[in-house]
Order: structure tokens, then sequence, then C-alpha cells
């Protein structure tokens, strides 16, 4: 808009030149009626660029309002979104911590089970030792008898 009212201003003053030049040099006394007319349209003009200036300011001041709005209202979306995500982070972390519990539980069960296992073995063990002794002890006292 600015510059187009720059072009606008810079046609009209060459058209003055141009109309200046084909005048005698007798008619270049100066008209005080012409003057009037050029600050008055000098003055038109500085008023259309102002209104324009005017006008480019609201409208960017208006697009830069809409991306402030909507900046303002993606940060509270992104707030809402990262206390879900803290919400659900804990939560995990409280699911994790229980589960690890159970895995804890699970694997002294276990370890409960190899050592009655291990104990059984060592009992039957044991057995054995004391029936053989028996045997042999048995087998002794027979031979002690049959002789």
């Amino acid at each position: 808009m600015a510059s187009r009212l720059i072009k606008e201003d810079a046609l009209i003053r060459k058209d003055r030149f141009k109309r200046a030049g084909a005048l005698s040099f007798c008619q270049l006394t100066p008209n005080p009626s012409l003057m009037l007319t050029i600050e008055d349209e000098t003055d038109e003009a500085r008023q259309t660029l102002t209104q324009e200036l005017h006008t480019l300011g609201a409208s960017v001041d208006m697009e830069l309002r809409e991306r402030i709005t909507n900046i303002h209202s993606n940060a509270n979306a992104l707030e809402s979104q990262s206390k879900a995500l803290r919400n659900r982070t804990a939560a995990l972390g409280k699911t994790t911590r229980q589960w690890s519990g159970m895995a804890d539980g699970a694997r002294t069960k276990l370890k409960e089970i190899g050592d009655i296992q291990n104990w059984a073995e060592m009992i039957e063990h044991d057995l054995l030792l004391i029936e053989e002794t028996l045997r042999i002890v048995h087998e002794d006292e027979l031979e002690d008898d049959d002789s």
C-alpha cells in the first residue's frame, strides 16, 4: 500500500514537471492556486499514507495477537499433557515397585524350595548311610551267630 502511494506521488510529480516544462518563460510566475493544490495533494497523500500505515499496523497486530493466543493455548495444552505424563509415570513407578516386590518374593520362595530340596537330599544321604551301616552290622551279627 505504501509503495503504491509512493509510486502515485512520483507519477504526479513527473506530470507536474512535464506541465511546468511546457509552460513558456512568461508563465513561470508562481500561481497561488496551484501552490494550494500541491499542498492539498501533499496533505491528502500524507493522510492516506498515515491511514495505510495504521491499517497495516492493525493487520500485523491482529496476526500477532492470533499467534500469541495460539502459543498460549498450546502452552496450556502442553502443561496439562506434562502433568498427565508425570502422574502416569508415577503410577508406572509404583506398579514397577510392586512387581519387583513380587519377583523378590518369588525368588525367595524358589530359594527356599531349593534349600528344602538340598535338605531332603542330605537327609536321604544320611538315611542311606544309616541303612548301609545297619545292613553291615546285621550281616556281622548273622555271621557271628552262624559261626
